[in-house]
């Protein structure tokens, strides 16, 4: 409104474009006509009013997988843009990326918790939007260290080392618009309490991380590619390992308070939702194939089971303030995303995370580095280069 453009587009995830719509019709409706450009016909009516000499002042929210899809977009001018987690955009070659760099907005807003994920060549794209001009050559020549590095596949990409010249860099982001605040900083929000429980490890995880094979729990563990090894001792660590579900289980009989739990795989999620059944728990579940929210919303004891794809960003969950981490993530940012969940405007309540962690395993390395703000990938295969190829436990 500060802006006092006539024409407003805001676009989020999928799973926040009712959030927006729903915020602006209770607070902006008496100044702005509000449309969900997901629904065609909201879509037509946006457009309709480009066409008028003195346009209604609109707000139009759509989502970032269906923006590039509605070319008719294009046409708007004079309006002010703004992206709710901007770093969605970091991807130069994605189709959303593409199309809202054609887009001829009068002014941007770019929000995001997390823009680079730790990662300061991740900037670029939202840079360039913001009218920093930067080639992508000359950004990595001023502000990234890098190798070029030979794969084992005999392909060259780069590596990188480091970063340089990171004032610079931040002064240049300040001259085009760039705010930096800690979430301290902008809103007064509860204290985060961190509890690490400590799980030993299986004799099954112990076996197959000595050999690269197992037999065990009717199947094949094989560790034949280090891929495959992560995987399968994530695993072992996880939804095969018996006392971290009877920690699970312990943590959920001591509460009778909301709980949102997060894990990775299918398996696991099988396993959890037993667990909490077997304690008579309401379960919501949010993955790649379901959203079901309403025990969240209705239960004050419910359990929220997470995949981190699908749900460390872009979910309010602050009814709840204790998280229980049943296994660790591989992506910094997804990390970083799934503990603003319930850390955010409206709690109340000191937040409470819960990691469950098996002692001297893979687990231990991954909570290190994300602790780094790094992803555990781009560890683990710096670890492979330095041990000749082959990581050593």
């Amino acid at each position: 409104m500060q802006l006092g453009a006539k024409i407003n587009l805001v676009i989020c995830q999928k799973s926040k474009v009712d959030d927006w719509v729903d915020h602006f019709n209770e607070y902006y409706s008496t100044d702005f006509l509000i449309f969900d450009l997901t629904n065609k016909t909201d879509l037509e009516a946006f457009m309709s009013y480009q066409e008028q000499e003195e346009p209604f002042e609109r707000i139009g929210v759509i989502n970032y997988d269906l923006i590039w899809r509605r070319k008719e977009l294009l046409q708007l001018r004079d309006f002010t843009l703004m992206l709710d987690e901007s770093s969605l955009i970091q991807n130069p070659g994605a189709q959303r990326t593409k199309f809202i760099m054609k887009m001829e907005p009068a002014n941007i807003i770019l929000l995001s918790g997390t823009p680079t994920g730790g990662k300061y060549e991740n900037l670029l794209t939202q840079m360039n939007l913001l009218g920093w001009k930067i080639s992508e050559k000359i950004f990595w020549s001023q502000y990234v260290d890098w190798e070029w590095n030979e794969t084992q596949d005999g392909y060259w990409q780069k590596k990188i080392l480091g970063y340089k010249n990171e004032e610079r860099l931040k002064r240049k982001m300040r001259q085009h618009g760039c705010q930096f605040l800690k979430t301290e900083e902008v809103f007064d929000l509860p204290a985060q309490i961190d509890q690490k429980i400590k799980i030993p490890a299986s004799k099954e995880y112990l076996k197959f991380r000595k050999n690269d094979y197992l037999e065990a729990f009717d199947q094949e563990f094989i560790g034949d590619t280090i891929l495959n090894k992560m995987l399968r001792e994530r695993q072992l660590c996880g939804q095969y390992n018996d006392d971290k579900l009877s920690a699970f289980q312990d943590l959920l009989r001591e509460t009778e308070d909301r709980i949102i739990v997060f894990y990775n795989f299918t398996d696991e999620l099988n396993k959890l939702m037993n667990l909490a059944d077997g304690v008579d728990k309401p379960i919501s579940i949010v993955n790649g194939q379901e959203k079901t929210l309403e025990c969240y919303e209705e239960y004050s004891n419910s359990v929220t089971l997470i995949q981190f794809q699908a749900g460390a960003m872009g979910l309010n969950l602050q009814k709840a303030n204790k998280v229980i981490y049943f296994s660790p993530p591989l992506s910094s940012e997804l990390f970083e995303q799934s503990k603003k969940r319930i850390h955010r405007l409206g709690q109340d309540k000191p937040c409470f995370y819960y990691y469950l962690v098996c002692k001297n395993s893979i687990e231990e390395k991954i909570y290190k580095t994300l602790a780094m703000r790094r992803d555990y990938t781009e560890a683990l295969f710096e670890q492979e280069e330095a041990n000749g190829g082959r990581e050593k436990s």
